[in-house]
């Protein structure tokens, strides 16, 4: 199941993953691999991969793709529940069913909020889970006329998504500001989304913003600041770029290599934002985005994530078959 490492667990070492969105799996699926003692907790019994969780919501049959269970790829390494108190002096994690679990380092992966379709951050099971997005196609397919509020990533995804799959329905597109999708785009990949969806015939109208706090203040090192062993990754660390799967997963390795070098007594590895990679699906036969800091045109992005929105690469990372 990989290489091991030669860490001395004699000494109690036993990592707590808070949160198995992207970043969550990634760590988890790394200390796996290195036959690291770890748990990870989650609210949901599945793996959500909501990066094609709007894809789910326009075409049936989808959403079962987009789950994935944690218990069937980490077994005894899982637990589901709701985290109600993490005690520092313990170190313990406390569950809302009253189980305590012990930790030499505690991994943050909790991830960020948002309404559903593009989050399902509920407690639930996959197959209620699957069912809601299921319930949400017929609510398109019954609709003929649809507005999406906010014009962000998700958003302009979420318009295209539509459009794609039912062209002959209205869809109108509200935003705070002219330009769309994230400020830190290229000029040319914001107003080539702006033609794709004039394109499609969605109906703009432009005029306002979205905002987002609470994330957890980090080190260098993505150390949560003032405790050594506690590390956040993902969407809940205050790491300033966007707010991406890919970059949870980068999180996720440094924390997990860093964990082990405090172990051995090594010198940490600090976490440096690179160059931005930002792909957006238009629609499965669309696309447009910019790696770093280069322009990316449709064949590249259509070929790269517009076809399956990388749910391949989440059911490889929890070693596990798409259906």
């Amino acid at each position: 199941m990989g290489s091991q490492v030669s860490v001395d667990t004699g000494g109690g070492l036993h990592v707590v993953v808070v949160g198995g969105g992207f970043g969550g799996i990634a760590a988890a699926s790394q200390l796996q691999a290195l036959n690291i003692p770890f748990m990870m907790v989650d609210m949901k019994d599945s793996f959500h991969h909501n990066v094609a969780a709007l894809r789910a919501s326009v075409e049936s049959g989808f959403a079962k793709k987009t789950f994935i269970s944690y218990a069937e790829t980490y077994k005894e390494n899982f637990r589901q529940g709701l985290v109600v108190e993490i005690n520092m002096k313990n170190q313990t994690v406390q569950l809302e069913d009253g189980e305590v679990l012990p930790f030499s380092h505690l991994i943050l992966a909790t991830g960020s909020t948002g309404p559903f379709p593009g989050k399902f951050n509920r407690v639930s099971s996959q197959q209620v889970a699957i069912q809601a997005y299921e319930d949400m196609v017929k609510q398109v397919q019954r609709s003929q006329f649809i507005t999406v509020v906010g014009g962000g990533s998700a958003g302009v995804e979420m318009a295209a998504e539509i459009k794609t799959e039912y062209p002959e329905k209205e869809v109108t597109l509200i935003h705070s500001q002219m330009a769309l999708a994230d400020k830190e785009l290229l000029p040319c990949v914001r107003q080539e989304v702006k033609e794709i969806l004039l394109r499609k015939g969605v109906q703009l109208l432009l005029k306002s913003r979205l905002a987002s706090s609470g994330a957890v203040r980090v080190n260098e090192y993505l150390q949560v600041e003032g405790c050594s062993n506690v590390y956040a990754i993902g969407d809940c660390a205050d790491v300033k770029e966007p707010k991406m799967a890919y970059h949870a997963g980068l999180h996720a390795s440094i924390a997990v290599a860093n964990i082990i070098s405090s172990m051995k007594q090594r010198p940490l590895k600090a976490y440096k934002p690179g160059g931005l990679t930002f792909l957006l699906s238009m629609g499965r036969n669309d696309g447009v985005g910019q790696i770093s800091g280069y322009y990316v045109g449709r064949l590249m992005v259509r070929l790269a994530k517009s076809r399956d929105l990388f749910v391949s690469t989440s059911w490889k990372t929890m070693r596990r078959s798409p259906p």
